[in-house]
C-alpha cells in the first residue's frame, strides 16, 4: 500500500538508530545510559499525597483544556518567573506533554502557502526532532538553519535570505537549546521578534529546559515579546515539568500565546488530543506551585556543571553549558566515537548527526555527541571521567 510522500524522507529516529549502531557489539562495562534526557533526580516529595487524595477522578472525563485549577497556577507561574501577565481562560492550554503541542501547533497554525507559495518552517540544526515531523505534517519546507560555535550555538536567523523570511509561516526556537545548553540573550530575542514581524511569522518559543541554569535565568520569549511590544500572536511559547520537576512521566506541559493562537490549538484538541487525566492535572497545578523542589534541583545540576568543567579542562573545543542537562562534545565523528566508548567502557551516549541534517553535504552534528549529565552526581562523574579516558 502506498504511504505519504511527506514521510518518506524522515531518517529513522535518533534512538533506534543508535541501537542499530551499538547492540550487536558488546559493552566493554559496566552499562550507563547517558543517551536520553531521562532526569533522575527526586520527584517533588509531596507528589504521592496529592495523587492519592485525587485518585478517584480518574473515573471522570478530564477538562481538555486544563482544570481551571492548573490553567490559573500555570498564569500565577508564568506572572512570578517571567512577570508577564497572560489570561488563563483565553491565553493557555495545558498539553499532555510539549512534543504534542510542538507537533500540533505547527499542524493548526501553519497556512499551506504564504505569499503564493508553500509556507516554510525554520528549525534549528540540531534540533529536537519533532520539529521536522511537524513541518512534514503541515506539507510545509522545512528549512534547517546551522547552530554552530561560531553563532554562540543559536541558529542566526537574520542570515537567512528575505525570500525564505518572506515565506516562513513558522520559526522554532529552542532555548536553553538541546543539545548544545546555549541561551538566547534579550536582545537576540528582540531581534528574532523583530524579524517575525517585519516578515509576518510565528515564533514557537520551546524553553522546556528554562528552570536549569547556571547563573542567570534564560530569558523567556514572552518577556521579548512584552519589551518591544509585538503583537500577542506573534510567540507561542511551550513548558514542560518534565525537566523542572524531574517527572517526565507526568506528561504535563502548557502552551501560552495570543487568544486566537490559543484559540486554534483549543479547536484542533477539540478533535485530536489526548487530555491529562483529572489526578495528574491536580499533581501538576500543585508543582507549578512550588519552587523550593526546583531550586534543589537546579543545585544538583550546578555541581555537575562545575564537575564536567573540571574533568574536561583544556580539551580543545570544549563549551560549558549555561542551561540544560546535556554536553555538546567535540569529537571526530559522533558515530565512532560513540561505538569506541560502547566497546570500551559500556557508557552509551548519543551521535551528534542523529539529532541534524545534513544540508549541503555537511551535517553539523557530525562531530560531536551529545551526553545526558541526568543520573546522581557520582554516577555522572564517573561516566564522565570515563569519556575523557576514551576519548581524549
Amino acid at each position: 500500500m502506498q504511504l505519504p510522500e511527506r514521510f518518506s524522507n524522515l531518517p529513522e529516529y535518533a534512538f533506534p538508530r543508535l541501537r542499530a549502531l551499538l547492540d550487536h557489539h558488546p559493552a566493554g562495562g559496566d552499562v550507563l545510559h547517558m543517551s536520553i534526557g531521562e532526569p533522575k533526580h527526586p520527584i517533588p516529595e509531596f507528589v504521592g499525597s496529592v495523587l492519592a487524595e485525587h485518585i478517584n477522578e480518574f473515573a471522570k472525563y478530564p477538562p481538555n483544556e486544563g482544570s481551571g485549577e492548573l490553567l490559573s497556577s500555570i498564569s500565577d507561574w508564568v506572572k512570578r518567573r517571567y512577570d508577564v501577565e497572560i489570561s488563563p481562560e483565553t491565553q493557555i492550554i495545558a498539553l499532555n506533554g510539549t512534543r504534542e503541542g510542538l507537533f500540533n501547533a505547527c499542524v493548526a497554525l501553519c497556512p499551506e502557502r504564504k505569499n503564493g507559495k508553500r509556507s516554510v518552517v525554520l528549525i534549528p540544526n540540531p534540533f529536537y526532532q519533532v520539529y521536522a515531523v511537524a513541518a512534514a505534517a503541515a506539507n510545509a519546507t522545512a528549512v534547517f538553519v546551522p547552530a554552530m560555535e561560531n553563532s554562540g550555538f543559536l541558529p542566526d536567523f537574520s542570515k537567512v535570505s528575505t525570500d525564505i523570511l518572506d515565506q516562513t509561516s513558522i520559526v522554532y526556537l529552542c532555548s536553553p537549546s538541546n543539545p548544545q545548553g546555549a541561551v538566547a540573550s534579550s536582545e537576540y530575542l528582540a531581534e528574532l521578534v523583530g524579524l517575525a514581524e517585519k516578515h509576518d511569522f510565528r515564533i514557537f518559543a520551546d524553553e522546556c529546559y528554562a528552570e536549569i541554569y547556571r547563573k542567570e535565568e534564560p530569558v523567556g520569549a514572552l518577556q521579548a515579546a512584552k519589551s518591544v511590544g509585538a503583537d500577542p500572536e506573534r510567540v507561542l511559547v511551550f513548558h514542560s515539568l518534565s525537566k523542572r520537576s524531574n517527572l517526565p512521566g507526568l506528561r504535563s506541559g502548557f502552551a501560552c500565546g495570543g487568544p486566537a493562537t490559543i484559540r486554534a490549538l483549543k479547536q484542533l484538541r477539540s478533535y485530536s488530543g489526548a487530555p491529562l487525566p483529572l489526578p495528574l492535572q491536580r499533581v501538576a497545578t500543585e508543582v507549578w506551585k512550588d519552587e523550593r523542589h526546583v531550586e534543589d534541583n537546579r543545585a544538583l545540576y550546578r555541581e555537575k556543571y562545575d564537575a564536567a568543567d573540571t574533568i574536561f579542562a583544556g580539551i580543545d573545543g570544549y563549551t560549558s553549558p549555561k542551561a540544560g542537562f546535556f554536553l555538546w562534545l567535540p569529537v571526530n565523528d559522533g558515530e565512532a566515537a560513540a561505538l569506541t566508548l560502547w566497546q570500551e567502557t559500556g557508557i552509551r551516549v548519543l551521535p551528534g548527526a542523529y539529532l541534524s541534517r545534513e544540508v549541503g553535504g555537511f551535517n553539523p552534528g557530525k562531530g560531536y555527541i551529545r551526553v545526558a549529565m541526568v543520573a546522581q552526581k557520582q554516577e555522572t562523574m564517573a561516566g564522565l571521567k570515563k569519556i575523557r579516558a576514551c576519548l581524549y
